[in-house]
């Protein structure tokens, strides 16, 4: 029998720091996002992060939590749903990090009698502390609990027809009504080395701007080329010139050499170029999430505001956007058959 698996990042059990540090924890240990050896790891998760930022990060939750919840969660729960009264097979959802984990998402799919699951990572690009660490966790899982499941992976979507018409056509609605001078696509940043470490052939990317823009088998697992992909694409679907849009990253750590440009950095200066009104999708992310609601939606927005800007919109995410999830659907059932 066959099955789904939706897997998102995941969230504290609440907006307080007793939950937020163990969530921080298990995030920033693993090997995937952090990727120094162990020991160099913990000391500067436990003997320096963990110290000053659960803090910090429980009272920006606090101010986008959501009555039923943390808001990633809520929304990828109203997307399962959605999606399981389109498909023909079982449906679940984990998420990599918290108490929703995968091993729960397995067990609930064995014990309806999935053996075949399609692991679907909500993630449109490929990066090694998303959809990787989601792959690598989910087959220790199944080797150590569910040896008798087979898996699928379904691969990054950043650049599927289906998938781009449904992000142009969420921005083109959200749009409506809204004079803007420049649209932003965010994406969540990385350090350069993980791009780098996903190259496949060990040469290509020179993060240099050519590389992407070259064609490569290192680009199935290029982050930074999907972002840019995606981008593209969705920019001749809505038809707009090249000095109405730009590409930045956001949510780096301080230490290493991160993407560039800089979400936060390239909003405070668009006011003093004359860019007054301006809207910001979060390509990288289909559930809005800490990094959406309160990164862009709020402090981007207030320092926007402070340079001199004049209106500011977040563009929500694909969250359980009918279009959205009947794409899955039909991901699903493609598979299915």
């Amino acid at each position: 029998m066959k099955g789904v698996l939706l897997v998102n990042l995941g969230s504290p059990e609440s907006p307080t720091t007793k939950d937020v540090k163990p969530y921080l924890d298990e995030f920033l240990m693993d090997k995937h996002v952090i990727d120094v050896p162990y020991l160099l790891r913990a000391f500067l998760v436990r003997g320096i992060i963990l110290r000053k930022r659960p803090e910090e990060s429980a009272h920006a939750y606090t101010k986008i939590w959501w009555e039923e919840g943390s808001p990633l969660v809520v929304l990828s729960e109203r997307m399962q749903k959605k999606v399981q009264s389109l498909v023909n097979v079982p449906v679940s959802l984990a998420m990599r990090y918290g108490s929703m984990t995968i091993e729960k998402g397995l067990q609930e799919l064995h014990d309806k009698g999935v053996t075949e699951v399609l692991l679907f990572p909500l993630y449109p690009q490929y990066a090694m502390a998303s959809t990787l660490t989601i792959l690598v966790k989910a087959e220790e899982i199944r080797k150590k609990k569910f040896p008798q499941m087979t898996f699928t992976d379904v691969p990054a979507f950043y650049n599927k027809p289906d998938y781009i018409k449904n992000l142009a056509d969420s921005i083109q609605k959200h749009l409506v009504g809204f004079d803007y001078d420049h649209l932003l696509f965010s994406y969540h940043g990385i350090p350069e080395r993980h791009i780098r470490k996903t190259d496949v052939t060990k040469s290509h990317c020179k993060i240099d701007g050519s590389c992407c823009n070259t064609p490569s088998p290192a680009h199935d697992f290029c982050y930074r080329h999907q972002c840019y992909e995606t981008t593209k694409q969705v920019v001749k679907l809505l038809g707009l010139p090249a000095d109405k849009y730009s590409l930045t990253f956001q949510s780096r750590l301080a230490g290493d050499k991160w993407l560039e440009p800089y979400t936060d950095v390239e909003v405070d200066k668009m006011p003093a170029k004359g860019i007054k009104k301006l809207a910001v999708v979060t390509p990288a992310f289909v559930s809005d999430c800490l990094e959406t609601l309160e990164e862009i939606a709020m402090r981007a927005k207030e320092d926007f505001e402070a340079k001199g800007g004049e209106n500011f919109l977040a563009i929500p995410c694909l969250n359980d956007d009918d279009e959205w999830c009947q794409t899955v659907s039909n991901w699903i059932n493609d598979w299915a058959r």
